[in-house]
């Protein structure tokens, strides 16, 4: 796949010697609807910054299709694209010279044939976990391209009781998981996520998780949290109880200011640090 960004927008100058990877999740971390503009200026001014200071590459790891990605940057209005994008939690895409978003082959096609495997084998325990929630609850079932099975609750409480009952059958299939966000829930392979896909980007650039940032908010953001990937891990004042807990647990910063503002403190809080006396 090949789709179209802004021609006018391209990335920050290139750095020849990439010293950290920043990775966040948009939707509720860097991006709020209610404010204008949605992702804060200074944001991106800390990003220039720290391209000159720390060498670093900046990205967006997220549960949307990038389609929808590139209408967020739009709509954000972005003044320079990401150096790599991750599009529904799992797929790597890179920007090129003349404003199209590239797929990481290898690692993409590795992901569709493991996924479509997946899908196929475990048809049969898919419909029973969907017959499931068919029976005891109001949400419903999606089925669309590239995204064979998926939920849609009511509510965040009904999702709570789908997790709940949906995690001792789907245990059957070790492969099998799920990523989550406020009442949506896709089903996938385990071996493809956020953390996952953050390690790869990671291996491109052949830089440790010692050196990647991370900073997300909701529950498809706990493998990209996980210091295995990440070794700088934040999320934002708004984040749910869960992100917290495992931010706190784990050594990361929960920031004191929410979305693109948390962003600025948590990247200040890593990057920026007043020398010791």
């Amino acid at each position: 796949m090949r789709t179209h960004s802004d021609p006018h927008l391209q990335t920050l100058p290139a750095v020849s010697l990439p010293a950290a990877i920043l990775s966040f999740d948009f939707d509720g971390t860097i991006h709020d609807p209610a404010s204008h503009p949605p992702v804060p200026l200074e944001f991106f001014e800390l990003l220039r910054q720290l391209r000159k200071s720390d060498g670093a590459l900046w990205g967006i790891n997220t549960g949307r299709s990038l389609e929808h990605l590139e209408e967020a940057f739009s709509e954000s209005r972005f003044p320079f694209l990401p150096d790599w994008v991750v599009a529904r939690e799992r797929e790597i895409y890179l920007p090129s010279a003349d404003g199209r978003w590239l797929p990481h082959a290898p690692w993409n096609d590795r992901c569709e044939k493991e996924v479509h495997g997946l899908f196929k084998r475990t048809r049969k325990l898919l419909e029973r976990i969907r017959r499931e929630i068919e029976e005891h609850t109001g949400a419903e079932w999606m089925e669309w391209h590239g995204e064979p099975a998926g939920v849609i609750s009511r509510t965040v409480e009904e999702m709570e009781w789908i997790v709940q009952r949906v995690t001792p059958i789907a245990a059957e299939e070790p492969q099998l998981s799920w990523q989550r966000n406020s009442i949506w829930l896709r089903f996938g392979h385990r071996e493809f996520q956020k953390g996952s896909s953050l390690a790869e980007i990671a291996r491109i650039h052949r830089l440790p998780a010692a050196r990647c940032f991370a900073m997300g908010d909701s529950h498809n953001d706990f493998e990209m949290l996980d210091p295995a990937h990440a070794g700088m891990t934040a999320c934002p004042a708004n984040a749910v109880d869960e992100i917290r807990g495992q931010i706190t647990a784990t050594g990361g910063l929960v920031t004191q200011a929410s979305h693109g503002h948390g962003a600025i403190e948590a990247l200040r809080h890593y990057f920026q640090r007043e020398p010791a006396p």
